[in-house]
């Protein structure tokens, strides 16, 4: 194993803070130098759109470690700094503060950021995205309870927004493209059940129409809708998605994707690079193909299995992809991978009126995700039965009489 010599991580976000904790956790007494473009230490991102935005959780609570913790641990924390140029052959990297770094390993921990909302008005005064601690705050003092919020995208970010809006006394309306929220992640059948519950909470959908322009004086004034409609607004959030940052990769002839391709101990196609988090499409071993996760957990426990990996120990990520939602009274979890088509029927246990259920998602029998709403402790034996591989008899799936673990 590899205990010494200058490992240099490039991100400081989750995955890059675990992978600096998890190296020294695991022996390794040589430089480790972590390189952030955020003026902030590394915190995690999951609050910025739930609890920051509705102020149930503190400011601080965010960060993925003490303010001392870098110091104390030994590891070289240099913040408001990008990564400008990497040289795999020299294995040299170069800063936006002039400084040149060499390394013997190098993790890609870049992650993603949040597409532009590509029309007319887009930079006004009070058109926002959602990536940063800052973004979060800004979003956050403009909810008030006068405050006419337009949320362009449904996916999960445009939902967690608009429940923390309208928490907050806002008018929402969100504007979608598709005919529901979540539809392409989820299906007809269970994205209803989101619309359903922002219908319920006073959110006005505009589906199957997209913006055209945004209009003001210098500030937001007006959202102009492809169908012609004209939306008054004070806040407009782009929730369009988001696409990895591999501008340094690619510059370096790494094999961009999709994300950095990595295998299953994800490294890159340079053995002395490795990339995890958002930015890395991996080799999932289990699932059979690769894979780029966008979730909290793919970058709390791939930082730490890219940082095993750069020390030379024989591991694989195999976590299957989990992430969780908070929206109003709805609380959800979601495990396991069910790309648009793959699943023949979504079967149902529990009680979809009162949001409390379990749907799985079924092709040829097996369980291929399962998602638990208002329905909890229940996350190791989705994952197991995804695990298995072995067909379940539907009827016994859905019959909340029948314990998972039977099953």
């Amino acid at each position: 194993m590899t205990t010494d010599g200058t490992f240099v991580i490039v991100g400081a976000g989750l995955a890059g803070a675990k992978a600096a904790e998890t190296l020294r956790e695991e022996g390794f007494d040589g430089r480790i130098v972590l390189i952030g473009a955020e003026s902030e230490r590394p915190y995690e991102r999951p609050p910025l759109s739930k609890g920051l935005l509705t102020s149930d959780a503190e400011p601080d609570s965010v960060f993925v470690h003490e303010a001392g913790w870098y110091a104390e641990h030994g590891v070289e924390l240099r913040t408001g700094v990008r990564a400008t140029g990497l040289d795999p052959a020299a294995r040299r990297l170069r800063l936006s503060d002039g400084a040149d770094l060499g390394y013997d390993k190098l993790l890609l921990a870049t992650g993603a950021g949040p597409r532009p909302l590509d029309v007319p008005g887009a930079d006004l005064d009070g058109v926002r995205q959602l990536r940063t601690r800052a973004d979060s705050a800004r979003i956050a003092a403009a909810l008030t309870g006068t405050a006419r919020v337009v949320i362009v995208g449904a996916g999960w970010i445009g939902l967690e927004v608009a429940a923390a809006a309208r928490q907050r006394g806002a008018t929402v309306t969100v504007v979608e493209t598709a005919d529901l929220p979540l539809q392409r992640v989820l299906g007809d059948e269970m994205a209803r059940v989101f619309a359903d519950l922002h219908r319920g909470n006073g959110v006005t959908f505009r589906f199957g129409t997209g913006v055209r322009e945004i209009r003001g004086a210098g500030k937001v004034a007006t959202v102009v809708l492809t169908d012609g409609t004209e939306l008054p607004a004070d806040l407009v959030v782009a929730a369009v998605g988001a696409r990895p940052n591999t501008e340094l990769a690619e510059a370096a002839g790494l094999t961009v994707d999709n994300g950095v391709v990595v295998d299953e101990s994800l490294r890159t196609t340079d053995p002395h690079i490795h990339a995890a988090g958002d930015v890395a499409n991996a080799y999932h071993p289990l699932l059979g193909r690769h894979l780029r996760v966008e979730h909290w957990s793919n970058a709390l426990n791939g930082g730490p299995v890219a940082a095993r990996a750069m020390l030379g120990r024989p591991v694989r990520h195999d976590e299957l992809p989990y992430f969780f939602t908070d929206q109003y009274d709805l609380g959800m979890e979601y495990t396991g991978h069910a790309p648009p088509g793959a699943a023949e029927r979504v079967v149902i246990r529990g009680d979809l009126d009162r949001r409390e259920f379990i749907a799985f998602w079924t092709a040829g029998g097996r369980v291929l995700a399962g998602m638990n709403v208002n329905v909890w402790d229940v996350v190791p034996e989705i994952q197991r039965l995804i695990r298995s591989g072995q067909p379940v008899d539907p009827d016994r799936l859905a019959d909340p009489g029948v314990p998972l673990a039977e099953l």
